[in-house]
């Protein structure tokens, strides 16, 4: 379990870039998001080593301790900072007071409640954090050492190597310190064993329309403080006007998805790095034997092939739309807009395939009823001929919506046939909540890409699955910054391509 606890800074050295002060008194209480927090005295493990960040952001370290005291009031600890924009700043700010508070944080370990008190008796550092507004007003900087004395002076080397030697010197046998976290303003909570603790959100200085503003153009423009007293105050704040019209992050869509029957039901394979056409050899003739007489002459025919060329389709859509938008939408915008085109992107290249096996497959030649006695004939001729003209078995049935739902209303006296529960119907497994299924002993597929053909020619196929091959580049999108209107424009685009290996591969319903 971890607790944060604030304490405070008592010394900064920008010489040295050095802040000192109490990291935590003993036996004080303070208000965390724990509730009432009491350190008793040597309860924390400071043996590993800790680096001190900006208000409790691992992005954001500024130094790392080199020297930490345990005595009976609590511990002092000294920082040094990096030379870093972030650190400089630090240091003006301890020593002016603008942000002279210590907040550290530490892993609980054992614990008791005490008068609705959390004193925590063993737990061990992870992190100090410079604060600006500390919860037990004894944790204070004490000092700042920070001249403009260059570093790789004899006197700073030596006080370095001091420093670093007391680091050295810190062992698991050292008495145990504490770490705080900022000041609490939410209620006190109940603490339980085993239940994750965080320090409570900064004070916010949002406390009307004017400051609300204020800190969201801040935020629009990169300030992480404010970014967070913005959300502080879209989640918790009470003033008049503060909370924002709530958006749920669940998008409502009747219009797409990602379904794509056809495709699903063809067998696939690995689209060529380069070219916009590629050719798969074809076996065009292949050797015979046959029935020869004694000393005869051996008949020979040769193998012979070509090739089959395949074109690639490129398949895009793109949008336009204002950087205010990208921004500042919730739910993101992007992210659903990338969704949605990868929906339109699984429509668009479904129907591709249909409109090629439309124009490269044969109809059965014998028509048939949109009843269950037509199904199972439909079914029987079409994998015989399919197996007559790709020398491989059918073995999947797709199908369209409205056959789709022909096909469930097949019954027997009332029975259903293709959703029955009982071996007597059961003709296979086709329901209302499910796009697979299994007809006369074919895999069944709903796509909606063959909508657009009518209940009769075309409103379903059998097809060998080896007979026609989908090839695909991954989805990719780019996008670019328009400087001039301030919008933003996203394409988002891939690459297919259907081999017919096999025409006779497929067989379309031919219907009465």
């Amino acid at each position: 379990m971890k607790i944060n606890f604030p304490i405070t800074i008592t010394a900064a050295d920008t010489n040295k870039r050095t802040i000192s002060g109490t990291i935590v008194s003993w036996n004080e209480a303070g208000n965390t998001s724990a509730g009432k927090t009491i350190f008793s005295k040597d309860s924390i493990d400071f043996s590993k080593p800790v680096k001190l960040l900006l208000e409790h952001d691992k992005t954001r370290p500024l130094g790392k301790l080199i020297d930490i005291t345990a005595n009976d009031q609590g511990l002092e600890g000294t920082f040094k900072l990096a030379k870093t924009f972030a650190a400089d700043d630090a240091l003006e700010e301890a020593a002016t007071g603008l942000r002279d508070g210590f907040s550290v944080g530490v892993m609980v370990d054992a614990w008791d409640n005490k008068d609705g008190a959390m004193v925590i008796s063993k737990s061990s550092l992870q992190e100090v954090s410079l604060v600006s507004d500390p919860a037990i007003a004894s944790a204070k900087v004490e000092s700042v050492v920070a001249t403009n004395t260059p570093e790789n002076s004899e006197a700073t080397a030596e006080d370095q190597t001091t420093q670093e030697d007391k680091v050295s010197d810190i062992t698991s046998d050292a008495p145990i310190a504490t770490e705080a976290v900022e000041a609490a303003k939410s209620e006190p909570v109940v603490v339980v064993a085993a239940q994750s603790v965080a320090y409570t959100k900064p004070r916010s200085p949002i406390n009307s329309k004017a400051t609300y503003l204020e800190h969201s153009v801040r935020a629009a423009l990169g300030s992480e403080e404010s970014r967070q007293y913005v959300m502080a105050a879209d989640t918790t704040g009470t003033v008049a006007g503060l909370i924002p019209t709530p958006q749920s992050t669940e998008i409502i869509n009747g219009l797409s998805n990602a379904d794509r029957g056809l495709i699903d039901a063809l067998s696939r394979g690995t689209l060529p790095a380069a070219g916009m056409t590629f050719e798969i050899p074809k076996i065009t003739a292949v050797p015979t034997t046959a029935l020869e007489a004694e000393a005869a002459a051996i008949d020979t025919t040769d193998m012979t092939s070509s090739f089959v060329s395949v074109d690639v389709k490129k398949f895009a859509g793109g949008q336009t739309f204002s950087v205010e938008l990208l921004d500042r939408s919730s739910p993101a915008f992007f992210d659903e807009l990338v969704r949605q085109m990868e929906f339109a992107y699984a429509k668009t290249t479904d129907s591709y395939v249909a409109s090629v096996l439309g124009s490269s497959c044969s109809l059965l030649t014998a028509t048939a009823d949109n009843t269950a006695a037509g199904l199972l004939a439909y079914v029987s001729g079409a994998a015989a001929s399919v197996y007559s003209g790709s020398l491989g078995f059918a073995r999947n049935l797709i199908v369209n919506s409205t056959q789709w739902g022909n096909i469930m209303g097949y019954n027997d006296s009332g029975r259903p046939i293709y959703n029955a529960s009982q071996p007597q119907n059961a003709g296979g497994n086709v329901v209302p909540t499910s796009l697979r299924g299994n007809v006369a002993g074919l895999d069944l597929y709903v796509s909606r890409s063959l909508d657009g053909y009518t209940t009769g020619d075309q409103s379903m196929i059998v097809v060998n699955p080896d007979a026609f091959t989908w090839y695909e580049s991954p989805r990719l999108t780019l996008r670019s910054d328009i400087t001039a209107t301030g919008q933003v424009s996203v394409a988002y685009y891939g690459y297919g391509a259907l081999a017919v290996k096999l025409a006779g591969g497929g067989v379309w319903f031919n219907k009465n």
